[in-house]
């Protein structure tokens, strides 16, 4: 009976993650010249939150359709890209955009997705790289989103007080991190000094360059987990 209702279970996830699509919007503007494409990836029209997710390194994921009709898009393989369907349910859609830390970008699409979905909560979520985003947007949109969730974050976290804002703020670390550049020390060190919410992840595999998506650095092996982690902490 245990091993029917697991089975069950599982059988539900799957197809709860696999009705989940994408969908590239490339009409928002924020300026007479620019505009801010985004993947927004959704199960349902009424998500009760909404995941801004934006890739480490160059943080260019620049999304468009292609000459075959298909949506293309770079940094597949970061943590937070290759698991965007993950975050998604019935609850939960996300928008996956460009690292950046202009005002007027994020605000631009802040406000569509404010269109879209006027009742959901709004979370900015950075990894690696791209927590200088997250940092350096806290500010300018401190109340007017629900929260900010910083993934392997750059070692500058440590010196960054989380405590002066009405937003909340958490942030999540692999404890055997071995990029340089977003040591679990740097982190911790938040933590225990400005007391910002800090989730330890542990386990997984790590394989290739120690500052990339598939070391310890971008959780793999164990994506779920940290997600299923993160998604409990928001709904608080």
């Amino acid at each position: 009976m245990r091993f029917l209702l697991l089975l069950a279970l599982l059988i539900v996830s799957l197809h709860a993650r696999a009705s989940c699509t994408d969908q590239l919007i490339d009409n928002v503007k924020y300026s007479n010249e620019f505009t801010v494409p985004y993947i927004l990836t959704s199960q349902n029209q009424s998500p009760q939150y909404v995941l801004i997710l934006m890739p480490g390194g160059a943080g260019t994921l620049n999304p468009h359709i292609n000459n075959e009709g298909k949506l293309q898009f770079d940094f597949a393989g970061n943590f937070l890209i290759r698991s965007r369907n993950r975050f998604c349910d019935s609850q939960f859609a996300t928008a996956s955009t460009n690292s950046t830390e202009s005002p007027e970008r994020m605000g631009a699409l802040i406000n569509d997705l404010g269109t879209r979905f006027p009742n959901a909560k709004i979370c900015i979520v950075g990894t690696s790289r791209s927590t200088y985003s997250t940092m350096g947007l806290a500010e300018k949109f401190d109340g007017k989103i629900d929260c900010v969730v910083h993934t392997a974050s750059m070692n500058q976290i440590a010196r960054f007080d989380t405590r002066k804002f009405k937003s909340r703020h958490l942030m999540v670390h692999h404890k055997n991190d071995p990029c340089h550049l977003t040591t679990y020390a740097s982190t911790q060190s938040n933590h225990e000094r400005y007391k910002t919410p800090l989730i330890t992840m542990d386990g997984g595999s790590s394989t290739g360059d120690a500052c990339q998506a598939f070391s310890y650095h971008g959780f793999h092996d164990i994506e779920q987990q940290t997600i299923d982690q993160i998604k409990a902490w928001i709904k608080q």
